[in-house]
C-alpha cells in the first residue's frame, strides 16, 4: 500500500477545447462587445446627440467662462471629429460592463474556484471605482478647478477655450482621477501576490502620502484645488485598500493555502 496521499481531482480535468475553438469564442465574444458599443453609440447618437454630449461635458467650464464667452474651435473639423469622439467615448463607458462580461466569460472555465473568487471583485471594483473617479472630477474638482482659474484672470482677457484643448484636457483629468482612485485595487492585488505584507503596508503609510502629493502636482494642474482634491482621496483610499486586502486575503485562499493556513 502506497504511503503517497492521494491528490484531490483537478476541477478543470476534461475542460480543455481545441485550440480552434478558443479562437471561435473568441471572436464570438468580441462580436457581442462591439455590438454593445454600436446599440450604446446609435443610441446616444439620437438622444442626446453628439452636440448636446459634448454641451454637457463642457458645461463645467462654460458656467465659469465671462458673460458671452464661448468656447472655440480652431480647425475646420474641429465641430465634427470632437462630439463624434466623446460620442463613441461615452458608447464605450456605457458599454463597459458588458464588454467587461464577454472578458470574463471568455476567461472563466480557465480559472479554478479560488481564482474566481479573485478576479471576478477585482473586475467589478476596478470599473466602479474608475466610474466614480470620473464622476468626482467631472462633478466636484471641475468646478473648483475653473473657478479658481478664472479669479485669476485679468479682466482685459477674454477666455475662449479650443474645443479640442479642452476634450484632451478633460481625458487627461478623467484618466488620472480614474486611476487614482484604482489605489485600492493595487493595493489589494500586491498584497494578495505576496509582493508586500499588510505590515509592510501599513508602515509605508507615511511615504504613501508624500507620494500622493507627489504624484497630485504632476498631473493635474498648477493650482491647490485640483491637487488636494486628488491626493487626499489617495490617502484614503489607501487605507481603504490596507483594510480589503485583509478581507481579501482571508477569502480567497487557494485550498492548499487555506489547509496550510490552519
Amino acid at each position: 500500500m502506497s504511503d503517497t496521499p492521494s491528490q484531490p481531482d483537478d476541477e478543470l480535468k476534461g475542460s480543455e477545447q481545441p485550440f480552434v475553438a478558443h479562437l471561435i469564442e473568441l471572436r464570438d465574444r468580441l462580436i457581442w462587445a462591439v455590438a454593445a458599443v454600436a446599440v450604446a453609440a446609435a443610441a446616444l447618437a439620437i438622444y442626446p446627440g453628439p452636440g448636446n454630449l459634448y454641451d454637457i461635458l463642457a458645461a463645467p467650464l462654460v458656467v465659469h467662462l465671462p458673460k458671452g464667452a464661448t468656447l472655440i474651435a480652431t480647425s475646420v473639423i474641429s465641430p465634427f471629429m470632437v462630439p463624434l469622439k466623446i460620442l463613441l467615448m461615452s458608447a464605450f463607458l456605457i458599454a463597459l460592463p458588458v464588454v467587461l462580461y464577454q472578458v470574463w466569460a471568455f476567461v472563466a472555465p480557465g480559472l479554478y474556484s479560488h481564482e474566481k473568487k479573485l478576479v471576478m471583485p477585482l473586475v467589478v471594483s476596478s470599473t466602479v471605482l474608475f466610474f466614480i473617479g470620473v464622476a468626482f472630477c467631472y462633478f466636484f474638482v471641475f468646478g473648483q478647478v475653473f473657478s479658481f482659474i478664472q479669479s485669476f484672470a485679468p479682466k482685459s482677457i477674454t477666455a475662449a477655450p479650443d474645443i479640442e484643448a479642452y476634450l484632451s484636457f478633460v481625458l487627461s483629468m478623467f484618466l488620472a482621477f480614474g486611476l487614482a482612485f484604482e489605489v485600492p485595487v493595487a493595493v489589494v492585488v500586491l498584497a494578495r501576490m505576496g509582493v508586500v505584507s499588510i505590515q509592510k503596508l501599513k508602515d509605508f503609510r507615511g511615504y504613501f502620502v508624500v507620494l500622493a502629493f507627489v504624484i497630485a502636482a504632476v498631473v493635474t494642474p498648477p493650482d491647490v484645488v485640483s491637487q488636494l482634491a486628488l491626493a487626499i482621496p489617495m490617502c484614503l483610499l489607501y487605507e481603504l485598500g490596507i483594510w480589503a486586502a485583509q478581507v481579501f486575503i482571508k477569502h480567497t485562499q487557494a485550498p492548499d493555502e487555506a489547509s496550510s493556513a490552519s
